[in-house]
């Protein structure tokens, strides 16, 4: 049994077939087949099931599954430990990201700076970068699969993840000014009640502010009517900015929608209206696992990412 051919078969499960496996890894589909083909032949047991369009494990899979990732993990952690003692950082870190962080710089946290001037000083790291709803890469900080996440919460984080917020904003719901609501509104709010049957713009299920407006509705006895899901604000606001429905995003989200409604300066027809009774707060906070990242570029980079979130040195 090789090292190779457990990395092979972990990524065929994480990926769900063998190509993207191979894509993942820089190897031949081929390459991949045998080198799992060979495993299970060594281990005399089946360990994926090919009959479906996805690859998935077997029963006997399912149970290699985590030694398997055990075993990689442990001869990971022998090599970071060994270059941590060369006086080395090197390493691979991976970074989740909720769409749009990486463009966006709130209240001094800059994502893009801190990793640019990371990668400066640890140009031996590799950090992988990749998106997705908050749902998921919480999820993924507890199996092991991410490192660090900037993630949307709609409540506290699960068992075994710490946070530090890194964006508390009210919630608005942005319309064109022609809408009744803007008519109907009070010193610029709108009771939560008033968004009841209207045709909604919102992210997508999975992340922090779709869940805090599907809360604080259930709350108030009705399900939000979601004609339109995007994945950042920015998109959101043009939709509403063209007729499209009202877009609840995080206040100053609105500015992204110019005049016609394409993008721009400006916000132009596209008035912001406070979302009240209740409050709504979208909240952004980089995550990791309590017990902390296993690598030191990991750990390092997570005491950039806080020093830059808080403004003040990490401890």
């Amino acid at each position: 049994m090789e090292l190779a051919q457990l990395r092979y078969f972990v990524a065929v499960v994480e990926e769900g077939g063998f190509t993207r496996a191979g894509a993942r890894l820089h190897v031949s589909q081929p390459g991949v087949s045998a080198q799992v083909a060979q495993l299970e032949r060594e281990l005399g047991q089946r360990l994926l099931d090919r009959s479906g369009r996805r690859v998935t494990p077997t029963e006997a899979g399912r149970a290699v599954l985590s030694y398997a990732r055990a075993a990689l993990a442990a001869v990971e952690g022998v090599r970071r430990t060994a270059e941590e003692f060369s006086g080395l950082l090197r390493g691979r870190v991976a970074l989740g990201l909720v769409p749009g962080a990486a463009g966006a710089v709130v209240d001094g946290f800059d994502v893009v700076e801190v990793l640019g001037a990371f990668h400066d000083e640890h140009p031996g790291v590799e950090i992988a970068l990749s998106e997705d709803t908050s749902e998921r890469m919480l999820a993924a900080l507890l199996r092991g699969e991410l490192d660090l996440a900037v993630v949307g919460l709609a409540g506290e984080p699960p068992p075994g993840v710490s946070c530090q917020v890194v964006l508390d904003e009210p919630l608005v719901a942005a319309v064109r000014a022609d809408d009744p609501l803007v008519a109907a509104a009070v010193n610029g709010t709108i009771p939560l009640a008033a968004l009841r049957g209207r045709a909604l713009i919102s992210l997508p299920r999975g992340t922090g502010l779709r869940g805090v407006l599907e809360r604080a509705c259930a709350q108030a006895g009705f399900a939000p009517r979601v004609d339109f899901e995007a994945a950042a604000p920015a998109v959101l606001v043009r939709l509403a900015a063209r007729g499209l429905g009202v877009a609840v995003v995080p206040t100053g989200a609105e500015s992204a929608a110019g005049p016609d409604g394409t993008g721009g300066s400006g916000s132009g027809g596209l008035c912001a209206l406070r979302i009240t009774e209740p409050g709504l707060t979208g909240r952004v906070a980089l995550a990791w696992r309590t017990d902390g990242p296993s690598g030191p570029a990991a750990r390092k980079l997570l005491g950039r990412l806080r020093s830059g979130a808080s403004g003040r040195p990490a401890p």
